[in-house]
């Protein structure tokens, strides 16, 4: 009775349709993909080979030599499938690195693989894996090749549970399927030898490794075929803990933001389209050594190994030097802000926090000069580790009370003294010293800790204006200033009048600052809180006036005190446009009862300028900067 081929050709039809889908599907770039399209590949060739085979036995051929070609092909692919398997199995781990470095690794990854094929390319002249004179019939070393797919099948078993931690459950179990699958194939074949089910069995196997493992959806972005931000975070998750060593190149598009708000999608796909080209073209003439990536927002990452350090340089010179020249789309000349950075992961930047917290919004904070930074000259090097370690730090200085709050006068023109001062946040840590106060604000609202610390800085306050010092200042009130994430706390207004109850501070005491960003959510939890705490008298001050969000009809609708002007008003008082500005700012305010508070003046010039205008206070360097409070007694009873 024949071999049945039926298994065979379900196998072949399978492995075909796994081809199809794999190319279609564009999952043809990146270690993991081409390994397992080779994978699919000897599958499918050692499938052919053995459907060849099983026709010769059956046909009873006399022909030796198609026969030897034919059994011998098969082994042979076979021989180097599994291996191939095996370094599927650890690109998924992606430690390459510890492979190279490893002899003993190396030693047991391929000697089982020569072992086989030497054995199989001695075969024709000793005979002892196979013979086919009179039929097919195994030899007495044949065994042989067991022994090497055990070898492998452990050290896989091995390498995954050591490795563990570097790869999703979900796809551990689709990759070590083949394993178990493989094993009850070879059973079913040693009592029923007729029944070939060993390739369908790995068909099988693939079929599962594509639907659990390979899934495009999770980590390519639709727009433009490079991996996402999520495929980003876990493998240079990964990276950071199997210790791999990476060059990081880092390309965030400065005004993408707003070429998107003011010419729309459509146009801003245009550009993307375009960006994503010159990359693709960078990383080709690189021989393809980097791993692409798009965050969204205009947010590219070039991913180089340790050893490509040279490359990873003349990718960010060139994607600089050509996104730096002004370029033509859709018929409009259109500049584009590249700012790149060059890191060494993880020499230069120690962990992945903060090589995404820092990646995130780097052109915000630097000037844009046309040229590649390395990430030394973006960030301090202390800076990182207060990134990554400023949740503990501020909930130390909460627990520790290592908060300070320091006050900087505000001068009344028409009083011509001090009758206020606004309070502001300080944190000196001892082992980073003095924190910067927007990584401190930035931090603690997205952490939540933003109430504790508006709660601690109300209370200093409310502590200090209850002291018999603070009544003989004669200041008439303190500025507190509001986060937009305070703003939105539901029980903002019984908290921060439950504080000026528990110290007897009247109302008119306290004056509270909203930023114009927080008054541009308009929220009906923000509203209702405004209102409450304006009913119960307490005043309040539109800070930041002029920033981007001013809004006339938002300035008349909150109940709004005092409009305190930004100091983009000072600094350019030399453009006569923007004196006219300001004059015309400042009267119509005037005219609608507001009080106006100039922030930055430093020079008697800018002074002088305001007075005249009839601005109402006066706060800058030219009096004091903000100082802690046994300073400031000392200082408004010096003046007052």
């Amino acid at each position: 009775m024949g071999k049945s081929l039926s298994f065979d050709i379900a196998a072949i039809l399978i492995l075909t349709l796994l081809l199809i889908s794999c190319i279609m599907r564009k999952l043809t770039s990146g270690t993991p993909n081409k390994l397992f399209l080779l994978f699919i590949f000897t599958t499918w060739l050692a499938t052919g080979f053995d459907i060849w085979a099983v026709c010769l036995d059956n046909a009873d051929s006399t022909n030796l030599a198609a026969l030897y070609i034919a059994h011998s092909g098969y082994l042979l692919i076979h021989n180097f499938t599994v291996p191939v398997y095996v370094l599927f199995v650890i690109s998924l781990t992606d430690t390459w690195h510890k492979i190279r470095k490893s002899f003993w690794i190396q030693f047991v990854l391929w000697m089982p693989f020569l072992f086989v094929l030497g054995a199989l390319l001695l075969n024709p002249f000793v005979n002892t894996m196979f013979l086919v004179d009179g039929g097919y019939q195994r030899g007495p070393y044949f065994f042989l090749i067991y022994v090497a797919i055990a070898i492998y099948l452990i050290f896989v078993i091995g390498y995954m549970i050591q490795y563990r931690d570097l790869v999703e459950w979900s796809k551990a179990v689709a990759v070590m399927s083949y394993i178990p699958i493989g094993i009850t194939a070879l059973v079913i074949q040693l009592f029923s030898p007729s029944t070939l089910v060993e390739t369908f069995s790995s068909a099988i196997s693939l079929l599962l490794m594509s639907i659990g493992v390979q899934r495009p959806e999770e980590i390519m972005d639709s727009d433009t075929q490079f991996m996402k931000y999520s495929a980003y975070a876990t493998d240079m998750s990964r990276n950071y803990r199997n210790g791999k060593h990476v060059n990081v190149v880092m390309l965030n598009l400065g005004n993408f933001s707003s070429i998107n708000s003011m010419m729309g999608y459509d146009f801003a796909m245009v550009v993307l389209d375009d960006v994503v080209a010159r990359i693709r073209k960078t990383n080709r003439l690189l021989e393809n050594k980097g791993d692409l990536y798009y965050l969204d927002r205009g947010r590219f990452r070039m991913v180089f190994s340790e050893t490509d350090r040279e490359r990873a340089v003349r990718a960010a010179d060139m994607l600089v030097k050509s996104l730096t020249e002004k370029s033509d789309f859709n018929k409009l000349d259109v500049s584009l802000n590249p700012f790149v950075i060059l890191a060494r992961c993880p020499e230069e930047i120690p962990d992945f926090k903060t090589l995404m917290t820092f990646g995130m919004d780097f052109h915000e904070k630097l000037k844009f000069e046309g040229r590649v930074m390395n990430v030394t000259e973006a960030i301090h090097e202390d800076m990182f580790e207060i990134q990554n370690n400023i949740d503990n730090i501020i909930e130390n200085a909460l627990n520790f009370r290592r908060f300070q709050v320091y006050y900087q006068p505000i001068y009344s023109t028409e009083k011509g003294r001090f009758v206020s001062a606004e309070a502001l946040l300080r944190l000196y840590d001892p082992n980073y010293g003095f924190i910067s106060p927007e990584l401190l604000v930035t931090a603690a609202e997205k952490s939540g800790a933003i109430h504790r610390i508006g709660d601690y800085v109300l209370e200093e306050v409310c502590r200090f204006i209850a002291s018999e010092e603070f009544k003989s200042l004669r200041l008439e009130y303190i500025e507190v200033n509001l986060s937009v994430t305070q703003c939105m706390r539901g029980n903002l207004a019984e908290d921060v009048l439950g504080i000026m109850k528990k110290y007897n501070v009247p109302t008119e005491s306290i004056n509270l600052e909203i930023t114009e960003t927080a008054a541009s959510h308009a929220q009906e939890v923000m509203a209702e809180n405004l209102s409450k705490l304006t009913q119960a008298g307490v005043a309040f001050s539109l800070d930041d006036y002029g920033t981007g969000y001013s809004n006339i009809k938002r300035v008349i609708q909150l109940p709004l005190k005092i409009i305190k002007l930004d100091k983009s008003f000072v600094d350019e008082q030399d453009n006569p446009k923007m004196r006219v500005v300001v004059k015309n700012t400042v009267a119509m305010l005037k005219d609608m009862n507001m009080e106006i508070v100039v922030e930055g003046i430093e020079t008697q010039e800018m002074l002088d300028f305001f007075t005249e205008l009839r601005c109402d206070f006066i706060q800058g360097y030219f009096f004091s900067k903000p100082i802690p409070r046994p300073e400031f007694v000392n200082f408004i009873r010096s003046w007052n």
